[in-house]
């Protein structure tokens, strides 16, 4: 149950946020009220449903139509989400069987469905039309700027056999990972609507809180977002410690949960889950809930104090968790997110169970407090993810790795020099091909802040993520945001870098092109060959041991970092203009003094060709 200290930094949370909107500050977002009770029939996996959702519309203009997401109708033959799968040229492998789309075979026992059978607006019946997995809702009435509405909906489902992320019975036994399962509002923002149709990928949702009451068969055990409002009548672990819980008379139990401020409920649920938890002195209670099989019960011990330790290296370099639990769940398909949860798949060797904990984990900062139109803006969901939870990692296992993003730069190069590449700017359902997407959203997400710390410094890059997290937390940051973040922290001028990585496919390219005796001195001669600038380090080593750097600023940037050598002395050249294609300065050593001359010491510049990056003196 949430403590009365996080229930009041919400709630005045949300006033401040919304609050902005009336005061006619730029920013405003809008907000809704679940109120859910669903009943599910865990012999034929069909629910149905009782909606209630109080919608405020924080826009500056009135809405006369609203949308809601039904993802379970992807689940289908003949579903945008098929037909999809079986034109990419590289489909998800845990999508098809024997290279035909597993959604295409499913029979009408098997498949997704969500239909909302009744629906008022107010206590007046309104028109509504399905289409695909969108529900189009034109209203009776228009809900002016800075009113509300209340939306009366009954529906019914069937869970689909698990194909995708949600689903019945999954691969490893798990009965009901629930989510994607509810009649869910689109997102309405500053762009308009953002009804995207359930292809493939991800989501976008509105802020708001969540009242969930489930009744099922009483021996299941559930798990996912919110906090149990009725432990003492559940048990399952659930129950204040030392306390016996009362035997229910019937067949099923109503499982009761609240999540305030959060943009999405998940849940889960079987009969042979074990549930344990385990409770920081400094941060929320953990929940574990993973099937009862001998193969997994070992690691999944061992997981949960590396839970612990994932989730206070986030509070601590991005910020404090703001709720009061967290949940990791046996089910899905792999790994996925959720709020206050995470699915993930159990049967993992250690090493691979901690790794996908810890970047689902990671996403309760980047998409379910930091939420960003993953649709549109994928990398900031992923690629942050994936640069916070590597670094993480490299903590919490010992990796020590000198540069742990070298394998997300590597992959980078493939996809830059493979002609493949699309602009991150390309929308998540409409990358060519996964190979694209998945490089594209995961490690040149991540590349884009490790090499905005090669940029602008590794403490201004923590530092701008700290900020970042605590002026767009429970917002919708678009990349924008991010970028005038590290601005703001830096003292630097950062839109060439946001627009040459994101908009483009502009490639990071340069080289030694000369090294020439100038008497007692020595003319080095850098190129630039691709089209993108980036300030650059270039690292001398002198044939007596001794070190030292240089620095060339890009004169765009109109800023400079500090020295990242500790140890090595550093000269500032002059700034060397983008358009310019050559480069000049001289050390004050001659030729035969020099042993070699690299360009990025640290490796966290993304120069697509490293070959030319080195210049060693002939032996």
């Amino acid at each position: 149950m949430q403590s009365k200290k996080t229930i009041l930094f919400l709630t005045l949370l949300s006033c401040f946020v919304f609050g902005q909107a009336q005061n006619n500050t730029p920013y405003w977002q809008q907000h809704v009220d679940y109120t859910m009770n669903v009943d599910m029939d865990v012999k034929n996996y069909q629910y149905t449903g009782k909606q209630t959702l109080v919608y405020t519309n924080n826009a500056p203009e009135a809405l006369s139509r609203v949308y809601y997401h039904l993802f379970f109708n992807a689940f289908q033959p003949g579903s945008e989400m098929d037909i999809r799968l079986q034109s990419i040229e590289d489909p998800d492998r845990r999508m098809v069987e024997e290279g035909k789309s597993r959604i295409a075979a499913l029979t009408p026992e098997e498949i997704g469905y969500l239909h909302v059978t009744s629906l008022s607006q107010d206590g007046q019946s309104v028109e509504f039309k399905e289409e695909g997995t969108v529900l189009v809702v034109e209203l009776a009435k228009p809900i002016p700027s800075g009113g509300k509405t209340t939306f009366e909906m009954d529906f019914k489902g069937q869970v689909p056999v698990q194909i995708r992320r949600s689903g019945r019975n999954n691969a490893e036994g798990v009965a009901l990972s629930m989510s994607q399962w509810y009649p869910k509002m689109a997102e309405y923002d500053f762009e308009g609507w953002h009804a995207d149709p359930y292809i493939a990928r991800e989501f976008h949702g509105v802020w708001g809180d969540f009242d969930v009451k489930l009744t099922l068969d009483k021996d299941y055990v559930v798990g996912g977002t919110g906090y149990l409002q009725n432990a003492q009548e559940i048990g399952h672990g659930y129950e204040a410690p030392g306390t016996k819980v009362k035997k229910v008379k019937g067949k099923t139990l109503t499982w009761h949960f609240k999540a305030p401020m959060v943009h999405d409920f998940m849940w889960a649920a079987d009969p042979d889950y074990i549930h344990d938890t385990l409770k920081m002195e400094d941060g929320p209670m953990l929940h574990f809930l993973y099937k009862n099989d001998p193969e997994i019960i070992e690691n999944w011990k061992k997981l949960q104090p590396k839970t612990a330790e994932a989730m206070e290296f986030f509070s601590k370099n991005i910020g404090k968790y703001p709720y009061d639990q967290y949940s990791v769940i046996h089910g899905g398909d792999g790994g996925m997110e959720y709020a206050m949860s995470t699915l993930i798949t159990g049967g993992r060797k250690f090493g691979s169970l901690v790794g996908v904990m810890t970047h689902e984990m990671a996403h309760s900062w980047f998409q379910h407090i930091l939420a960003s139109n993953e649709s549109k803006h994928e990398w900031m969901d992923e690629g942050f993810t994936s640069f916070i939870s590597t670094l993480c990692m490299n903590k919490i296992m010992e990796q020590n790795k000198e540069n742990p993003f070298e394998n997300a730069y590597n992959g980078y190069r493939r996809l830059a020099l493979s002609g493949k590449e699309q602009p991150q700017t390309t929308h998540a359902d409409r990358y060519d091909n996964n190979f694209a997407y998945g490089v594209t959203a995961y490690s040149k997400g991540a590349v884009f802040l490790a090499q905005l710390g090669y940029i602008i410094g590794q403490d201004k890059l923590m530092e701008t993520l700290k900020k970042y997290f605590d002026d767009f937390k429970f917002k919708h940051p678009t990349p924008n945001d991010i970028k005038r973040t590290a601005e703001k922290v830096s003292g630097m001028e950062l839109d060439w870098y946001l627009t040459d990585w994101t908009q483009t496919t502009n490639t990071i390219d340069y080289g030694i092109k000369e090294v020439t005796p100038e008497g007692q001195k020595t003319k080095i001669t850098l190129e630039r060959i691709g089209l993108m600038p980036m300030p650059l380090d270039i690292l001398v080593v002198y044939a007596d041991g001794t070190r030292e750097t240089l620095y060339a600023p890009l004169r765009m940037m109109y800023g400079e970092k500090e020295n990242p050598y500790e140890g090595i002395t550093r000269t500032t050249l002059a700034d060397w203009p983008w358009a310019y294609p050559t480069y000049d300065f001289t050390v004050d050593k001659p030729i035969e003094d020099i042993t070699a001359i690299m360009i990025d010491p640290s490796q966290l510049m993304a120069d697509v060709d490293l070959e030319n990056n080195l210049w060693q003196a002939e032996e």
